[in-house]
């Protein structure tokens, strides 16, 4: 009769350095997993398992948005959607790397740096769709056709270059100069959402001194304070820094940090989607 056995699970005294998360004592899988070992610890409580929920559930959400688009009234014939189709699917290929990264990291330290490698250029390319969509919808209208308009989707890819190769390098820092590591890694993200938000904050700013009542710019502003929040938790390590061992299985910084990555693109996406039926009868130059 078939019998399946659940990997056993290791305290952090256990696991090689680079395994190692701060403030997480317990539950993690052995090195060397196979690939079928690592399949059935998604249903195996550990301390990635809700690493890999937490993105792989909204990935079909995303997908199911897309495949919306894709049925809907004009879809991909519409030339006015092709940025937020591209932008969309960036958001479908995101968390499912990512997820398929936590699933099966610890097949060996080699397939781990490869898996987070796909994770990372995952990560930049959902950049590069924001700035797709940013460039067609979300531009003040006194930028478009200006020499940053035209030069912005250039050097948003130009970023995403770069953000990939400097986070999967600072994947070889990890163990001898882990500060440096994560301050590369977090650098390699942050700049591109700072470039990336440069047309969004101007706006911020426009509607700070005119008052403004675009319906978007609510949902923007949710979506920038969870983009924050989603960079101050990754950075903290709260609360597993403040308690560790209490938080090794559920409510870890990595578990809230997905969440609130994934609501902080959740109110992108509304908010692009609200800039774009807005701004249909006056189309901007189409950035792709």
């Amino acid at each position: 009769m078939l019998s399946l056995k659940l990997p056993r699970l290791l305290s952090i005294n256990q696991v090689p350095k680079g395994y190692q998360e701060q403030g997480i004592l317990f539950g993690y899988r052995p090195p060397r997993s196979s690939a079928a070992d690592c399949l059935l610890s998604v249903f195996q409580m550990t301390n990635e398992t809700l690493n890999i929920w937490t993105h792989f559930v909204p990935t079909w959400y995303f997908v199911w948005t897309l495949v919306g688009r894709l049925r809907g009234p004009g879809g991909r014939e519409d030339p006015h959607a092709w940025p937020l189709l591209a932008y969309l699917l960036t958001c479908c290929v995101y968390p499912l790397a990512s997820s398929c990264a936590h699933t099966f990291s610890t097949m060996s330290t080699r397939t781990r740096h490869i898996c987070y490698f796909f994770d990372y250029a995952a990560l930049s390319m959902y950049s590069l769709g924001s700035a797709l969509a940013y460039s067609a919808y979300v531009f003040p209208a006194e930028w478009v056709n200006s020499a940053f308009h035209h030069c912005y989707v250039p050097v948003a890819v130009f970023n995403t270059v770069v953000s990939t190769s400097l986070s999967c390098y600072s994947r070889f820092l990890e163990v001898e100069r882990p500060r440096f590591s994560k301050a590369s890694r977090m650098l390699a993200f942050v700049y591109p959402y700072l470039f990336d938000s440069i047309p969004l904050f101007y706006r911020f700013y426009l509607c700070a001194v005119e008052s403004c009542t675009e319906a978007a710019i609510l949902v923007h502003y949710k979506h920038t304070v969870f983009a924050f929040l989603t960079c101050f938790i990754f950075a903290s390590h709260l609360p597993e820094r403040l308690a560790p061992g209490h938080f090794d299985y559920i409510g870890h910084s990595h578990q809230v940090f997905h969440v609130c990555g994934i609501i902080s693109t959740h109110f992108q996406m509304e908010a692009i989607m609200m800039d774009m039926a807005e701004r249909r009868d006056r189309l901007l130059p189409a950035s792709l």
